[in-house]
């Protein structure tokens, strides 16, 4: 599991998990569509639920809900998915 998309507005998250080695791009319109063939899984900031009215597109796609984690505890629920 390496490629992530995280969304734009959680700097910290996507900091922290390029420095322990993934590939993290910015969550947006242009890649939501492909993002279950493309990423490994996707972070999103939980405060628009239904993933920019798009939650269809990713059923395919681990999705990590990161409201009130650190970028720590990003990372294990990361490395807890099925590889």
């Amino acid at each position: 599991m390496n490629r992530i998309a995280v969304e734009p507005n959680l700097s910290p998250i996507r900091e922290f998990l390029s420095q322990q080695g993934y590939q993290v791009e910015p969550l947006d319109a242009s890649n939501i569509q492909n993002a279950q063939n493309n990423y490994s899984a996707i972070v999103i900031s939980g405060m628009d639920v239904n993933l920019m009215g798009m939650q269809d597109i990713v059923q395919n796609c681990p999705v990590i809900n990161a409201h009130g984690l650190t970028p720590e505890q990003v990372h294990e629920r990361l490395q807890q998915l099925p590889q």
